[in-house]
């Protein structure tokens, strides 16, 4: 076997020009998608804030969904990284050993903590119907029964009192984890930019502005999920409902005034994440460090299409008139964020495998071909397939738990 086979990266890397023969697109697609997923979830948690902070009770019906979606997002926010590792067993070090010395040893703290204030701040906002649901349960034959009313008794955690005094407790005991964990959140997604804005070795990565840039993105991503998962699931749930002979136990598709209450602060969102990448790109331009040639080249000429087309143009301005047309209606409304998804995905791409796709030498330059059909453990993780799998754990672990914490209930 050639010692080329051995290297990470070799098989979907394509060299042109003078390159370094050590030089490969070590970072692939788990890459991208550990910035993106993470950013999902302090997006979702930052839209239910708005209701638990803010009050802002238009919002109420989606943030209870998207902080119990938050949830389900979040273990699958280390899965990219924990697939990219080639030696998978050293994941547990930093949340067992974290420390400030370290952006990585930094993310065991940071990410056990934003975990704590989720899974707290649900038990306060449901710790109500955890025990309402323990009561309607008594007394009901069945394993299935048993078995439910065992796991709320233990969700309940002993607290059985769901007075008045004690209800007020827990929304005001919510609203303080909620104010605590936005800036939490931003710093679980913006350690993520500071980690490539501070890679001093690599010109397109080095940026003041990149955690900022990240964060602001990351809003928009998981508003915008939060926002079309609600509309397919009410949608759905609208289409079953309709085969239902009796009016009483119709469904209503989701609500219009909520879509567009969160189509608000999307767009505000989204013209501040807009705002900063054109900033930093104006600054790169205008500095013209040693390295801004190759860049040049790069951004101008051969990731244009990706850059100036697929993630300005497709993935931010089409969906910003989308959204901004009068008479918005739901159809729109999900394209419109299909492409804001897109939008920031792209980003993402643009990020990790642009900032790879020049050589260290300023002479040479690398492509990545993503595996599409697996012929390795390797090709598999670091391939479509990889990143599709960890698109999809998400909603499979929110399926599970909506089932206990129901975020969407029937109207």
């Amino acid at each position: 076997m050639s010692p080329d086979l051995v290297v990470h990266g070799v098989e979907w890397t394509v060299k042109e020009l003078f390159v370094y023969p050590n030089e490969f697109i070590y970072w692939s697609i788990q890459i991208v998608m550990y910035p993106y997923m993470t950013g999902l979830v302090a997006g979702a948690f930052v839209l239910s804030s708005l209701y638990h902070v803010f009050d802002q009770k238009g919002l109420k019906e989606i943030a209870q969904f998207s902080l119990v979606f938050s949830l389900a997002l979040l273990p699958v926010a280390a899965l990219p990284l924990l697939l990219h590792l080639q030696q998978p067993t050293r994941a547990m070090g930093p949340l067992l050993t974290p420390h400030f010395t370290s952006a990585i040893a930094a993310f065991g703290i940071v990410f056990t903590t934003y975990a704590l204030i989720v899974i707290s701040e649900i038990w306060f906002v449901y710790r109500k119907y955890f025990v309402e649901q323990v009561e309607a349960l008594k007394g009901k034959t069945g394993l299935s029964n048993s078995v439910t009313r065992l796991v709320y008794q233990v969700l309940t955690m002993g607290a059985y009192d769901i007075g008045d005094k004690a209800v007020a407790i827990d929304k005001k005991a919510a609203k303080i984890l909620a104010g605590v964990g936005i800036p939490v959140a931003c710093f679980l997604h913006g350690y993520a930019g500071f980690i490539f804005g501070s890679v001093k070795a690599n010109a397109l990565w080095m940026s003041p502005l990149m955690p900022v840039i990240f964060i602001m993105s990351a809003v928009v991503s998981g508003i915008a999920l939060c926002m079309l998962t609600y509309i397919v699931i009410m949608e759905w749930r609208a289409f079953q409902s309709r085969r239902s002979a009796s009016e009483a136990t119709k469904i209503h598709g989701a609500e219009k005034e909520v879509i567009f209450e969160a189509k608000r602060y999307l767009l505000g969102f989204l013209v501040a994440a807009i705002s900063l990448e054109l900033l930093d790109l104006i600054f790169r331009g205008y500095t013209a460090m040693k390295s801004w040639d190759i860049l040049r080249s790069v951004m101008y000429g051969r990731d244009f299409v990706n850059i100036f087309f697929l993630q300005y143009t497709l993935g931010n301005l089409v969906p910003f008139v989308l959204l901004l047309l009068p008479k918005l209606t739901i159809k729109r409304t999900v394209v419109a964020l299909i492409l804001v998804l897109f939008g920031v995905f792209m980003m993402r791409w643009n990020v990790v495998i642009g900032g790879q796709a020049f050589s260290l030498s300023f002479s040479g330059y690398m492509h990545y071909h993503i595996p599409v059909i697996p012929h390795s453990m390797e090709t598999f993780k670091e391939g479509l397939f990889g990143a599709l799998t960890v698109a999809a754990i998400p909603f499979l672990l929110f399926s599970v738990i909506n089932k206990f914490v129901p975020s969407l209930r029937s109207r």
